[in-house]
């Protein structure tokens, strides 16, 4: 191919991963000065300096900073191609950690039922829930997390998704709150008590503000908590009103026996709330991992029989 030696790809790779001429040397098995010289053709190949020096250290241009996700990507996908056909996933013997970001109502949910729909599979695979601290493509762009479960907001249009259910918010009290002897909550009676909020930003607005402000009325959030269990348990020892998705009081069950989960009266707001899409995302370098492709499907079967 006389046009362009692909082989400088894996050194850009290289080269921005480690962000240092003698790191890059080290990971490709050369020497630092034929890694510099490699540099030099980089440099007139992308008409881009590519790394600069900024004190002691060697910093990305903002163009590298830019071509890092390409490159990954193109070196993966070549690996990929020159790689031989793997074998039929051996599921028995298969020894793998595989990290799931996903909230804590997720895991109280359905993390029984996926960590033993695999373990049954797969005994020696390992799941490790890793929490939410933010709405982020990041890990999954950099490898640290194999999968995300949760709202797909600003993930970035490389990573991929698809839905594993709808949930809805509900409202929740204590067992033995004057709302529980309630057949039906009107707007009124649902602002007139004292509210406590779950947000892990610390907002106290929530999808049923809008609304009730159109009505002239208003709740009174007297307190702030970082996540939907917290908020239960909140509830559970207290007057205060939640709002919550559904699926973290009924652990995904389709069809609740009663109005009651684990002390807590479930009742149907007031005012209709847009529904929340839960997805299921991970990134294009694990597309055609057969290990990781048998992980989608199981989350995807265990959402599917639970909701």
């Amino acid at each position: 191919m006389p046009d362009s030696d692909l082989n400088l790809l894996i050194a850009l790779d290289a080269l921005i991963t480690e962000a240092s001429v003698a790191g890059a040397a080290r990971r490709l098995g050369l020497s630092a000065s034929a890694m510099s010289r490699t540099l030099t053709r980089l440099r007139q190949a992308t008409g881009d300096q590519l790394l600069v020096r900024a004190g002691r250290q060697m910093v990305l241009t903002p163009c590298a900073e830019g071509l890092r996700e390409r490159a990954r990507n193109v070196v993966h996908e070549a690996r990929s191609v020159l790689r031989p056909s793997a074998p039929a996933l051996a599921l028995a013997s298969l020894e793998r950690d595989f990290i799931v970001r996903a909230n804590d109502g997720f895991v109280e949910a359905f993390g029984a039922a996926l960590i033993s729909a695999v373990t049954a599979e797969a005994p020696l695979v390992r799941l490790r829930f890793a929490p939410k601290v933010e709405r982020s493509p990041l890990p999954l762009r950099e490898g640290s997390v194999d999968l995300e479960i949760g709202i797909a907001i600003e993930m970035g249009p490389e990573v991929r998704l698809q839905t594993l259910f709808r949930d809805r918010f509900v409202g929740a009290v204590r067992e033995g709150h004057p709302l529980a002897a309630l057949r039906r909550v009107s707007v009124e009676r649902y602002a007139a008590f004292e509210h406590v909020s779950a947000s892990p930003r610390g907002s106290i607005s929530s999808p049923l503000d809008a609304a009730l402000t159109e009505r002239g009325l208003q709740r009174k959030v007297v307190a702030v908590v970082p996540s939907f269990p917290a908020a239960l348990a909140v509830v559970r020892a207290s007057d205060l009103v939640a709002m919550v998705p559904r699926s973290f009081l009924y652990g995904g069950s389709k069809q609740p026996q009663s109005r009651s989960a684990n002390g807590i009266h479930v009742f149907e707001l007031p005012l209709p709330t847009d529904p929340i899409i839960v997805s299921l995302m991970w990134h294009p370098r694990v597309e055609l991992d057969p290990a990781h492709r048998w992980l989608r499907d199981k989350v995807r079967a265990v959402c599917a029989q639970r909701r």
